[in-house]
Formats: C-alpha cells, sequence, structure tokens
C-alpha cells in the first residue's frame, strides 16, 4: 500500500490493513504521527493522526510524500518522484464513472470494492484532517464519490481531487454519507456544500429519505445546519403568497429527514411563537429572505440537478 523501492519506478504495495469499517481499532494512535504532507506539489499540515502502518512511516514521519492521483504514499522523495512520473490515475476518468459534471467541477463514483487499493489509501490520507475515533477500511462495501476541480490558473493542467464523501452501498438506517472530506486548500470554497447536495440529489433518484450518519462533528454539524437552512430557505421564498407547508412537504421536496428539519428551523430561529389552533408553528417568509440576506444565500442551490450524467448523456 505504500512504499518499497523497485526496479520499474512505481511504489510497490505491500500487504493491505485489515481493519473492519466499523471496529474501533485498539492500536489507533493518539499522538500524531505525520507531521506534514507533500501531496505532489502542495506542503499541507497533518491536524490528526492517521493508522499508516507503523512499519512504513515510522512513529513520526517529518514529511510524508503522497500521491495527488492515487494517494500511494512513501516517506522517500526518489520514491515518490519515480512513481510521480508513471502513475496510471493522472487523468479523470481512469478510475471510477463520472457521475456530474458542471463547469469547472466533476464528480466521479468509485466502487470500493472494484479500487480497494484506491480507496484504503483515500482514506488515510483523509484521517489527517478528520477528528474520528475510528477509520474505515473495509471499503468494499462503500462508494466513494471523488470531487474534481480544474483550477482555471492552470488550464493546462489535469483536474486535481480536492475531496470526496463516502456512502454505504447498503445502509439500514438510511444514510447518504459516512465520510466526507475537503482537504484543506480547498476548504471554504462550497465544495463541501456541493458534495452534500450530491448525496441528498442521490437519495431523491433512489426515492428515499436519507442523512448523514451520526453523531456528526461539531464542524460536520455547522456545515450539515448550514446547507438544511440554506435549501429549506430556497424552497421557502420560493411558495406563493400564503402557501402553507409542513415538515413532512419539506422532506418530501428535499428528502432531507424530518427530524433535520425541525433542527435546522430552531437553528435558524425564524419559528413564530404563536400557533394556529391546531398547535402548528409557523416561520414568516420576510424573515426567511432576511434570513438568506444577512447569511449570504442566493438562490441557486450547490448543485445542478440537470448536470448528473445519464446513460443517455453518455451514449451521446
Amino acid at each position: 500500500m505504500s512504499a518499497s523501492h523497485n526496479s520499474q519506478g512505481a511504489i510497490a504495495i505491500p500487504p493491505s490493513p485489515q481493519q473492519g469499517h466499523r471496529r474501533r481499532i485498539s492500536t489507533a494512535p493518539t499522538q500524531k504521527n505525520v507531521k506534514e504532507v507533500i501531496l505532489t506539489d502542495l506542503r499541507i499540515e497533518a491536524w490528526y493522526p492517521s493508522f499508516y502502518p507503523e512499519e512504513l512511516i515510522g512513529k513520526l514521519a517529518e514529511r510524508l510524500f503522497v500521491c495527488k492521483w492515487c494517494f500511494k504514499y512513501t516517506t522517500k522523495l526518489i520514491q515518490f518522484m519515480e512513481h510521480s512520473k508513471c502513475c496510471e490515475l493522472q487523468t479523470p476518468g481512469s478510475i471510477g464513472t463520472l457521475l456530474y459534471e458542471k463547469g469547472a467541477i466533476s464528480i466521479y463514483e468509485v466502487d470500493g470494492e472494484e479500487n480497494k487499493l484506491f480507496a484504503q489509501n483515500l482514506s488515510l490520507f483523509a484521517k489527517l484532517f478528520l477528528d474520528t475515533k475510528s477509520v474505515f477500511y473495509d471499503v468494499t462495501t462503500f462508494l466513494y464519490y471523488i470531487l474534481y476541480h480544474q483550477n482555471p490558473e492552470e488550464p493546462n493542467e489535469p483536474p486535481r481531487i480536492v475531496g470526496f464523501f463516502s456512502k454505504e452501498k447498503l445502509s439500514w438506517d438510511s444514510n447518504n454519507l459516512a465520510c466526507i472530506c475537503i482537504f484543506p486548500p480547498w476548504q471554504k470554497l462550497r465544495f463541501g456544500q456541493i458534495l452534500m447536495g450530491v448525496s441528498y440529489e442521490l437519495s431523491k433518484s433512489d426515492g428515499r429519505l436519507g442523512g448523514p450518519e451520526k453523531p456528526l462533528s461539531e464542524l460536520g454539524r455547522k456545515a450539515y445546519i448550514h446547507y438544511w437552512a440554506a435549501t429549506i430557505a430556497r424552497l421557502v421564498v420560493r411558495l406563493p403568497a400564503k402557501k402553507k407547508i409542513s415538515v413532512q412537504e419539506i422532506t418530501e421536496a428535499t428528502s432531507i429527514l424530518p427530524e433535520d428539519i425541525i433542527a435546522t428551523l430552531k437553528e435558524m430561529d425564524l419559528m413564530e411563537r404563536k400557533r394556529d389552533r391546531d398547535g402548528h408553528a409557523y416561520v414568516n417568509k420576510s424573515a426567511v429572505i432576511s434570513w438568506m440576506a444577512m447569511n449570504r444565500v442566493d438562490m441557486m442551490g450547490p448543485v445542478d440537478e440537470n448536470a448528473f450524467v445519464t446513460q443517455e448523456t453518455i451514449d451521446e
């Protein structure tokens, strides 16, 4: 999975860790085991420990070289440079199936069972920036949605991976997202909102309600509250004058779970204190418009429903 030198100039693949997806790892590192990552051409400080094998990176890697295309890793510069010349995943489409494409953004669906090494290495890298108590290695039961971004300042360079989310192929809890990570250089650019939007569009296409796996981290909760609030606000503002809408109707229109809608409305602090004779609470549309202005939320959602790539589009 990482780093022995060979005469072909690639990174050799020792046996992969075999921890289960939901099983807590007893030897999980409690202290940072990587100081900084060289993601091909970017230097990024690690935030949290990851589960890189100690026999491959040592107890504390001062610098870990990670391929920005396949996420294979090594502590050896020469091995890294040799691999970078011949990595087979240098362009989008080298792995996975195109799902969504609009402007500089493209998202590919990758099956963890068919691309186990890629999914494991991606998970190891993401863990450096996720404060979670467990990490997922049984990738075979998961789908990964990989977000590529084309830097407009580098039109001759191929798009690069800036983040992803994963979801279980079969979730008994109806979770539409298990893990989400936008890599540090590309945070606060709405990429997380795009991935959340895609996860809900997939729920709609499956005809199922869904939501992220819980409990959420504090940062995850803030990001989701923002997504839910903006989605609900856009829906309410588009309603005809004096049109009433129930929580269930919002759920049907957005695939957001009722409990998440109620929690979000409380967080927005827009529910009127007075209730009707049936005990229903109401939200004033003008208050929603004011909330959108104050929070800089426009009427255009993060995802374009028409940008999803269907089989018919591919055939054309």
